[in-house]
């Protein structure tokens, strides 16, 4: 056997393994996912092709219904399919209201040419005083961007409600009035409404991870959905093995065809 056999044979032989180790080092971990940041509803635990599978099922924020500065009746599951990032506010706010508003028109313009992967939400913590024209002109005042940005009011109770139980706002800051909520947080919302994380609007590094982590959601596989390429990682070195055996095969063959040739 020629040194051109010796070579080919060996690559086929090396080849399997390290196309296996190249695509299981490349699959898997090479991108941090925003965490879920409560504990799950329930763990559901099911029997497929013989193995028990734990399923995690984690908290999904209620839907919640609103009017937004256009008059318009909404709510957040209108928004299925897109990622969402809610603060709290008050249009007659003297304090941290305009800065949290600046911040979040920074966020806006950061996704001005994908605006339709994600929607923003302020939603007012004093719905009694802020009407649709109040909620209109705070808007106009910061040049927002009325459709992927929604200035909100409505049930008080509810906002409230949705906020603590929800969204778990006295988690995210510990020093939250129950009585008047005014944090200085963005909740983060994947497309499942199950929340991803928050960031404080005045930190300028946990914002700069906002914006990383907006696009990084929606390339998420749904966990009940996963990758067709994934399912075939357990059987990649058989996979690769087999186009070795092939390589080889075709090696042979045309070695031995050659030799007949010769010999006629």
């Amino acid at each position: 056997m020629n040194k051109k056999a010796v070579l080919a044979l060996m690559l086929a032989l090396v080849m399997p393994f390290a196309g296996y180790f190249i695509v299981k080092h490349y699959s898997e971990g090479t991108v941090h996912m925003p965490r879920r940041y409560f504990e799950p509803d329930s763990v559901v635990v099911k029997e497929k092709n013989g193995k028990t599978i734990t399923d995690t099922i984690w908290h999904k924020v209620k839907n919640i219904e609103f009017t937004n500065q256009l008059g318009k009746k909404v709510s957040l599951y209108d928004l299925k399919g897109k990622i969402v990032v809610i603060d709290f506010f008050f249009s007659r706010c003297p304090g941290i209201c305009p800065g949290l508003a600046r911040s979040m028109k920074r966020l806006q313009d950061s996704f001005k040419k994908n605006d339709s992967i994600v929607q923003f939400i302020s939603i007012s913590v004093d719905p009694e005083y802020d009407s649709v024209p109040q909620l209109r002109k705070f808007a106009d005042r910061i040049n927002a961007n009325h459709d992927s940005w929604w200035f909100v009011t409505g049930n008080k109770k509810d906002i409230y409600d949705f906020a603590l139980n929800e969204l778990k706002a006295g988690l995210a800051d510990t020093e939250v009035d129950t009585a008047f909520i005014h944090t200085e947080n963005f909740f983060l919302l994947d497309s499942s409404f199950v929340v991803r994380g928050w960031y404080n609007g005045f930190d300028t590094v946990k914002q700069a991870r906002l914006v990383q982590d907006i696009p990084l959601l929606m390339l998420e596989k749904d966990r009940n959905k996963p990758s067709v390429f994934r399912e075939f990682i357990p059987i990649l070195p058989l996979i690769f093995i087999a186009i070795g055996v092939v390589f080889v095969a075709v090696l042979i063959f045309n070695r031995q065809k050659s030799k007949q040739e010769k010999q006629h």
